[in-house]
């Protein structure tokens, strides 16, 4: 009902348009049948993942390899995958929440699981050819065949268009030989499909390729890379010396290697962030059991102002985080379905269907991965001493944490993206920024109207502010494409600024419209810490936001244009006084009273 009279707005148009609250997705909007899924899933961690957490920090990769077969005989593989293919066929949101709760235990299975479901399989759905999908697809949903995606090498990271491994087209036309050598490749030890991009002959762009390991020679294995974490996440170095792939196994077009990666990247990101809120509840579920039971100077631990803080802001960023993960994941969902109306097939809906929110992608990525970071440390920190032991769970989840802020690109190169593809949608005339940052940059040389009449409206001091960021933002982004038009992309550290700042505005505006429908589906009395949480992330978003955009303003602007920006950012990040002892002391409350993260 509520999916029919939705009205999504367009990728990156967060910045210049308002979203009503009736139109956007929470959690709570999952209908039964998906949380039956959910469920399941949780019955699966319950049953087979939680009784073997210390294996997991052992380097037992056979353990992950059993439980990646064990999931798939559940159907948990194919979620996503189209029913003609032995899948499930359900949306994008759907395969989020599986992968937030098949994620949440250890990073080990959250890594197996989003390499085979995601990379290891989308290429294969989204470009290959009908052969491809019909001998690959039904084995790989099902668990039967586990999938690993070789891209990175030792001279190709984040510039994964410059790897040097080639494919050579054999005299007789009928193969391509590969040969190179790939790094950092997760589940390789146990993987059957391999996908692989390589160059063929001096090809601008690298070109996409799968095969079964069992079907070629020169294929060879490195061992096991000693890592942080991920203890038994298997990755190692591949290499390929004269590796046959028959020509019909190419993926795509030639040199179409780049955008497949690209392409599947953005569902990757956005999956991470799935996985490490899933991974934040439980972390935040272990700190605050530990707070009810540790005692100290005759009392427990949560009775403890400093600890109720740490709890509060731990539970604060997740709640964010989750407001808009989904609400991304709908809007994807969405956009595929109606592209699928229009007449686009299957794989094509969903491609160009994620492709519209490539920014939002980025966002969700970093917003989620750097709160995990957040939470997993002060996770640690609760727990003291016992949270640097090996015994307890803290430790493991702290040093999984890390690799979300590295991997499906990192964090800088997604906060340069992030701005670098709103910037082309403006160029291209698919969003108008142009507009709103020259109304901005007016509005700088009026006099404010002190007079206005007072909305007292539940959160509107958070719209206020919410609407005061979007501002700020629109006027450092639209100053600084001015000073550097095309030279901006080089301005890394404006960019990261203006990056900071979007990330804000989208989370904040996500945090206020999953309390607003939640307050007008459950009344706003049920939702008073739901409304706390919003308003200790309006006061952390200001501040970013302020820091970020006077990095950017002294970094380019002198004399009076940087007085009279500087005056405008004071004024676009004002927010009016709070206790936030108060706020946090309510949120930490519900959570010790629950000894659990309850809003999920």
């Amino acid at each position: 009902m509520e999916t029919s009279t939705k009205k999504s707005l367009r990728g990156g148009e967060f910045l210049v348009k308002e979203s009503q609250a009736a139109d956007i997705f929470i959690r709570e909007d999952f209908t039964e049948e998906q949380l039956m899924m959910f469920e399941a899933t949780k019955e699966f961690m319950k049953a087979e993942v939680l009784p073997h957490l210390q294996r997991f920090e052992k380097g037992d990769y056979a353990l992950v390899a059993e439980l990646m077969k064990k999931a798939g005989e559940m159907g948990l593989l194919s979620v996503s995958v189209p029913e003609q293919y032995g899948g499930m066929g359900m949306g994008f949101n759907t395969s989020m929440l599986i992968c937030e709760e098949i994620s949440s235990m250890t990073g080990s299975l959250a890594t197996a699981f989003g390499a085979h479901t995601g990379i290891g399989t989308l290429p294969i759905q989204y470009y290959g050819s009908d052969a491809i999908r019909e001998k690959y697809l039904p084995k790989v949903a099902s668990g039967e065949w586990i999938a690993c995606y070789n891209l990175t090498e030792p001279d190709a990271g984040s510039d994964a268009n410059s790897g040097k491994t080639k494919a050579v087209l054999t005299p007789d036309g009928k193969h391509y030989e590969i040969t190179g050598q790939k790094i950092w490749i997760s589940n390789a030890g146990f993987a059957d499909v391999f996908i692989v991009f390589a160059r063929i002959e001096d090809d601008k762009n690298i070109t996409g390729f799968v095969f079964h390991k069992d079907e070629v020679t020169g294929l060879s294995l490195n061992e096991e890379e000693h890592k942080l974490g991920l203890k038994s996440s298997s990755t190692r170095q591949v290499f390929y010396d004269k590796v046959k792939v028959p020509v019909e196994n190419m993926l795509g077009e030639r040199g179409g290697g780049f955008k497949i990666a690209v392409n599947v990247l953005n569902a990757g990101r956005i999956k991470l962030g799935a996985a490490v809120v899933g991974a934040a509840f439980k972390v935040i579920g272990f700190a605050v059991q530990y707070a009810n039971e540790r005692k100290q100077f005759g009392q427990t631990i949560g009775s403890f102002g400093a600890i109720q803080h740490k709890l509060a802001d731990m539970a604060t960023l997740a709640y964010v985080s989750d407001a808009a993960l989904y609400r991304a994941g709908q809007d994807i969902e969405s956009n595929q379905q109606r592209l699928k109306d229009k007449g686009l097939s299957d794989a094509e809906a969903k491609l160009k269907g994620i492709e519209e929110y490539a920014a939002e992608c980025a966002i969700i990525k970093v917003l989620c991965s750097e709160a995990m970071a957040f939470i997993a440390d002060e996770g640690v920190q609760i727990y003291g001493g016992m949270g640097y032991s090996a015994d307890a769970p803290m430790e493991a989840a702290y040093r999984d944490a890390r690799i979300s802020r590295i991997y499906e690109g990192t964090n800088e190169i997604n906060r340069m993206l992030t701005v670098d593809m709103l910037l082309r949608k403006a160029l291209k005339g698919e969003l108008d920024l142009i507009g709103p940052a020259m109304k901005v940059a007016q509005e700088l040389m009026e006099i404010p109207d002190f007079g206005a009449e007072e909305d007292e409206s539940y959160l509107a001091p958070a719209k206020k502010v919410l609407s005061g960021l979007k501002k700020a933002t629109l006027m450092v982004a639209g100053a600084a494409v001015q000073k550097f038009q095309t030279k901006l992309a080089e301005e890394q550290e404006i960019l990261m600024s203006l990056a900071d700042m979007a990330i804000q505005v989208y989370a904040l505006e996500s945090a206020i419209l999953k309390t607003e429908k939640l307050a007008g589906r459950l009344g706003e009395a049920a939702c008073t810490e739901r409304y706390a949480m919003t308003i200790n992330f309006m006061h952390q978003a200001a501040d970013k936001c302020n820091r970020a955009g006077k990095e950017a303003i002294y970094a380019f602007a002198e004399g009076d244009e940087q007085r009279m920006m500087l005056l405008g950012l004071k004024r676009f990040t004002k927010v009016q006084p709070e206790n936030l002892k108060a706020v946090r002391r309510n949120i930490a409350a519900k959570i010790l009273e629950e000894n659990r993260y309850p809003f999920a």
